[in-house]
């Protein structure tokens, strides 16, 4: 059976654990430090795969992510609506 990830893969996530572990890894458009031990394993495989090492693909998940991100959405505005409403009613019952 062959390996899924070569030598390059390897090298490439335990430096971005090293350098997550030192308080150094950022993330790539916002810059922020990554803490997440698992956002440090994708930054590696992504580097090794931009420069050519031997990755999986990543999962293209596109069509399941806007499914739950709608319906998440729609779920925080109701509950948004319901907190505005009850704050209106409290505002009213002072004034009287």
């Amino acid at each position: 059976m062959a390996a899924k990830y070569g030598k390059k893969a390897q090298d490439k996530v335990e430096k971005a654990m090293h350098e997550r572990k030192h308080g150094t890894l950022k993330s790539g458009s916002s810059g922020k430090k990554v803490k997440s031990r698992k956002q440090a394993i994708a930054i590696g495989l992504s580097e090794a795969r931009r420069e050519g090492g031997k990755v999986p693909s990543k999962k293209s998940s596109k069509k399941s992510s806007k499914k739950s991100s709608s319906k998440k959405s729609s779920s925080k505005k109701s509950s948004s609506k319901k907190s505005s409403s009850k704050k209106s009613s409290k505002k009213s019952s002072k004034k009287k």
